[in-house]
């Protein structure tokens, strides 16, 4: 289903509480004598010292190495430690990884350590593995507290659909307690985004089995029967008994509307869904009075509330579905992309303090080939300065005949280059699409070319030729060392 009302996450707090102490601290003992050598032990003193003088880098990458070279995982959490205090997730999630590589199978911490940063970086396909394995590992009661927990985090997902997928997965290897409506309820809508439309349905009527005036549920079965086109009439009874317990509710009004559109009392559809929008905008709201709109033959005011659509939520599966069925051409083609980009750039940060102001030029080429991008940057005389490939969840950087690889592309920009470039969905960007996975809104101008996009903290402002091809692109944002301004102008775009 493409849209429920949100269930009150329970409380908790899965990150458990990490040791900062002395490494030595305790009576836990390593799997390797090596750290009993004078040598060991002076490693860990110079960490310990470099830590304190403000040099954690050097800090967090020798305890890393130390903890390979002894296989000593109280090394790699040490790491970890370092890594969190310094505000680096990325390094963190990598010595939380080798903590429990190192770690006992019977050791349960560094799972859920390793879940937890997963989660918080969002790379909720990454936690399926060790989650199952953690899993494996626990008590009943354990495991329910173990989705509880998760439950509570696919709150702070910035791809709602993609997290709930995983966690259908990570829930499917475990009995949910039928008592336990709430993770029933989120373990229905998993299913839903997995595909699996039996195990919804078949886990909605549980939870109505056993609590017949559950105003969620009666919603979320009775929608996905409407969306479906199936079974209308019990679609109907259903929505309505849930509108009766919950008149108040924006989404219960919208399913009741999508209802009535689907048994073809389109005014009566019209008029629902308009006080559903004027409760609470929200994308697939906009998504199903355009629709009726347009069946309506009222094109100009379908066209208006898909605007407003795509300014809330330009990522959203339901206005995406409706966009392509209706409006092909505002929506990302389905074709493998594939595109070149030539021009020129200058960058310019306005710094909190005059002595932070920076700024830079250049040149670029971008090239896109079906998930690969390969983005060259030169310096104003047409010199190289760097070149990097971005795959899906991994990033590699090319300079001076030395290849640093990473899991996101900005950060490595960032830290190698000292350029706040945007390299993560920069193709889709000149294309005028949103980057699929994060929160987005649109705005076009009259002819319907995208004449904004804000993503990820980017504010994009568009140019277009005579020709209908992006002439400039202005890019700005703000961050903790001021603001920053990015000018693109194409010397060949889109070839």
């Amino acid at each position: 289903m493409s849209k429920s009302t949100r269930q009150c996450l329970l409380p908790g707090l899965f990150l458990l509480a990490l040791s900062s102490g002395p490494v030595f601290a305790g009576s836990a003992q390593g799997p390797s004598n090596g750290l009993q050598t004078g040598e060991a032990v002076f490693e860990v003193l110079a960490s310990e010292i470099a830590l304190q003088r403000g040099e954690a880098g050097l800090a967090y990458n020798t305890y890393l190495e130390m903890s390979r070279q002894y296989k000593d995982p109280r090394l790699a959490q040490r790491a970890m430690e370092i890594a969190i205090s310094g505000g680096s997730p990325d390094l963190a999630l990598q010595a939380a990884k080798t903590w429990d590589e190192l770690s006992p199978t019977s050791d349960t911490k560094p799972k859920e350590v390793l879940i937890t940063l997963l989660v918080l970086s969002n790379r909720w396909p990454d936690t399926v593995k060790p989650a199952t394995a953690l899993l494996r590992q626990q008590t009943a009661a354990e495991q329910e507290n173990t989705l509880l927990q998760l439950q509570t985090l696919l709150a702070k997902a910035k791809d709602e659909a993609e997290a709930l997928r995983a966690f259908y997965e990570i829930a499917s290897t475990v009995k949910i307690p039928p008592k336990n409506l709430g993770l029933l309820y989120t373990y229905a809508l998993s299913a839903e985004k997995a595909g699996r439309i039996d195990v919804m349905e078949k886990t909605l009527r549980e939870i109505l089995r056993q609590h017949p005036n559950d105003a969620n549920s009666l919603n979320a079965l009775g929608y996905s029967l409407a969306d479906r086109n199936i079974k209308l009439p019990e679609a109907f009874i259903l929505i309505s008994k849930a509108h009766q317990l919950s008149p108040k509710d924006a989404f219960i009004i919208d399913s009741l509307g999508w209802v009535n559109f689907r048994l073809n009392k389109n005014t009566l559809a019209l008029e629902q869904l308009q006080q559903a929008f004027t409760m609470k905008p929200e994308a697939d709201i906009a998504a199903h009075t355009g629709e009726v709109l347009w069946v309506m033959n009222r094109r100009s005011e379908a066209e208006e509330i898909w605007r407003q659509g795509q300014k809330i939520d330009a990522n959203n599966p339901t206005l995406k579905e409706t966009l392509k069925r209706f409006k092909p051409d505002w929506s990302t083609p389905e074709q493998t992309p594939q595109g070149s980009w030539d021009g020129r750039f200058a960058v310019k940060i306005s710094g909190i303090t005059e002595s932070q102001n920076q700024g830079g030029s250049g040149g670029f080429t971008l090239t896109q080939d079906a998930l690969k991008d390969v983005l060259e940057i030169r310096n104003p005389v047409g010199g190289s300065i760097a070149k990097i490939t971005i795959n899906p969840g991994e990033a590699t950087l090319e300079r001076d005949g030395q290849v640093i690889t990473a899991i996101d592309a900005d950060t490595l920009v960032q830290n190698t280059l000292g350029l706040p470039l945007p390299a993560r969905g920069l193709s889709n960007w000149l294309r005028g699409e949103v980057r699929p996975g994060s929160e987005a809104s649109i705005e076009r101008n009259p002819n319907g070319q995208v004449s904004k996009i804000n993503q990820d903290g980017w504010e994009l402002i568009y140019t277009w030729g005579n020709n209908m091809r992006l002439e400039k692109l202005t890019m700005t944002r703000s961050s903790n060392i001021g603001s920053i301004d990015i000018r693109l102008v194409f010397d060949r775009q889109n070839d």
